[in-house]
């Protein structure tokens, strides 16, 4: 991983931080609304351009021109049902507002513990349309997609394990269904459900059965689906790194 240099916040903020991820695990049970916030966790991150450093984890999805980008479908649905927390809480910025929902998503669904570290300055000027992974691709979009990212093939494959969460919608993404029987507990399955095949009722994507065509990718499908543990470790580090693309950078 990338050397950081975080900034030091202060106090106030840090003990903002941690009430903030107290009343986020309230809010994301009562509404049952993990998958969608760790969407919008994601989709705001995932934009980011290693060559440009723009794009990123900075706020930028609440923008309207942001939000109406044809992959942010639904998003709009998670800013709201987040604000009356995020009213709560003026002193944090939406940037990580928004990213420490995303790790309280998947904590609270039984996921693993992602390290958080607060100090991202909100931006203001949405970056271009369509840098995020495009569902009816194969294996050389998601290469590139992540890459620009700088992220890896392990990356891509652990970070893939998070559609354990959720479903798809048809007005949203054009395709319907779960990928899991449990579509709001965080474990392996999604790597279990891709190696035993389709089943009526669970759907499984162009994108997804390209990570059982690859001969770098179906590994790593294999090992996951065999150790919830080595999923969980891999799956931690990837979504950190996510959430600190451009953020903290020690070389800048």
């Amino acid at each position: 991983m990338a050397r950081k240099c975080y900034p030091k916040v202060s106090e106030e903020y840090e003990k903002a931080v941690q009430k903030c991820k107290r009343k986020l695990r309230g809010r994301i049970q009562e509404k049952h609304c993990a998958p969608i916030v760790l969407r919008l966790a994601w989709h705001s991150a995932g934009t980011y351009d290693v060559e440009t450093k723009t794009g990123g984890p900075f706020g930028t999805i609440r923008h309207p021109d942001e939000l109406a980008h044809g992959a942010n479908n639904g998003l709009d649905i998670a800013v709201r049902l987040l604000e009356p927390v995020r009213e709560q809480f003026q002193i944090l910025s939406c940037a990580d507002f928004d990213q420490l929902a995303g790790v309280v998503a998947v904590e609270i669904t039984g996921g693993p513990e992602i390290p958080f570290h607060p100090g991202r300055q909100d931006k203001h000027e949405p970056p271009v349309e369509g840098r995020l992974p495009d569902a009816t691709k194969g294996s050389d979009h998601l290469r590139d997609v992540f890459g620009h990212m700088g992220l890896t093939d392990k990356d891509i494959v652990a970070l893939s394990g998070a559609h354990t969460l959720g479903r798809c919608h048809k007005e949203r993404s054009g395709f319907e269904g779960a990928w899991t029987t449990n579509p709001l507990i965080f474990d392996n399955s999604y790597f279990k459900e891709l190696l035993s095949g389709e089943k009526e009722g669970l759907i499984q994507l162009p994108s997804d059965k390209a990570l059982l065509e690859d001969p770098v990718f179906r590994p790593l499908v294999e090992k996951y689906a065999a150790d919830e543990d080595a999923f969980f470790e891999d799956y931690a580090e990837a979504h950190l790194k996510l959430s600190e693309l451009g953020f903290a950078d020690a070389d800048e």
